[in-house]
């Protein structure tokens, strides 16, 4: 009895003392993925296999002895220092995962961002299969999105996100949905007076607009004044960045005049008012731009060709500002 009494002591000292000891590493760092779904048992022989561990097994009896072992956290983790057992396994239990970070960028299109979160291969892809009338629903969109317009684009706040590994592209584009519509619920609440629209989804549309023109902060404020201004005359937009947008993968790279004539819902040379949805992603500042207009009688801008632009208050000026500038860009605003 005192022989397995005394044996039983020696073998928890032996547990304990492997428990405890830190593991030397076979590289630094090392960098292991736990992946969703993965058993106790599995995830223990997956640490070994990296060389974060000797005797998986009893790793495993640990898991066994402990209920909170099914709770690990999936995650990418980079360990780089000769660690114990017992602190690996706190590691992964508390879920000290490295995160990963995508970065949403403001003018994309809903093609581009598909293509970006494509690209990240530590995220789950559940969007490949999902067009835009099946995310509407799923991302709690508030906004009048036009019935027979269903598209989420505009709808995500561009910003930089992050994740862990085994997290889903849906699940990021849920947070960036979220962020947007609570920045676009405030800038709309503290909107300027009087301005000539019906929603904050057509502030949004407009914003894109604007997004698109310029990446001035100085400009900003001003393209939307000169859209104000034309829309309270009932004039055309006429704004290159809706052509393009309407044409899809028609658009070579160069705008053509059959282009500014081809019809299409976001055409704002063929169409008045604004396009039915917006046009790309929008940043705070274009948001901001649109809800605080600066004042300006201006009608018409021209882009200068080193990133700035010319506006002028009647289209004699126009026309004296395309005929200095166009040689050197081609027209970005009418």
């Amino acid at each position: 009895m005192r022989r397995v009494l005394w044996s039983g002591v020696l073998l928890s000292a032996l547990f304990l003392g492997w428990l405890w000891l830190p593991h030397s590493l076979p590289v630094t760092p090392v960098n292991f993925e736990l992946t969703p779904g993965r058993s106790f048992r599995a995830v223990a022989h997956d640490l070994a296999d990296q060389g974060l561990l000797s005797l998986p097994q009893l790793f495993a009896l640990l898991g066994r002895v402990d209920p909170r072992s099914s709770q690990l956290r999936a995650g990418s983790y980079a360990i780089d220092h000769p660690i114990s057992p017992f602190e690996l396994y706190q590691m992964l239990f508390r879920g000290l995962a490295r995160q990963h970070q995508v970065t949403l960028i403001e003018g994309h299109t809903m093609e581009q961002l598909r293509a970006v979160l494509q690209h990240e291969d530590s995220l789950r892809h559940e969007l490949q299969t999902l067009p835009d009338e099946a995310l509407l629903p799923m991302l709690g969109e508030q906004q009048a999105v036009p019935v027979e317009f269903p598209r989420v684009e505009g709808l995500f706040f561009p910003d930089t996100y992050f994740y862990t590994v085994g997290s889903s592209d849906l699940a990021v584009l849920k947070r960036a949905a979220q962020a947007m519509q609570r920045r676009l619920a405030q800038v709309w609440q503290e909107r300027a007076p009087g301005l000539p629209l019906k929603s904050s989804y057509e502030a949004l549309i407009l914003a894109s607009l604007v997004e698109r023109e310029t990446a001035r902060p100085d400009e900003r404020p001003l393209i939307a004044g000169v859209f104000y201004n034309r829309l309270r005359l009932g004039m055309r937009l006429q704004t290159d960045p809706t052509v393009i947008y309407g044409l899809g993968p028609r658009y070579d790279g160069h705008l053509h005049h059959r282009d500014l004539t081809a019809d299409t819902p976001w055409n704002t040379y063929t169409r008045s008012g604004l396009p039915p949805t917006p046009i790309g992603l929008v940043s705070l500042a274009a948001l901001q731009a649109v809800t605080h207009p600066a004042p300006t009688r201006a009608l018409y801008f021209v882009a200068r060709g080193n990133g700035s632009h010319q506006f002028s208050d009647t289209l004699e000026e126009h026309e004296q500002a395309v005929d200095a500038y166009i040689h050197r860009q081609p027209k970005e605003g009418s």
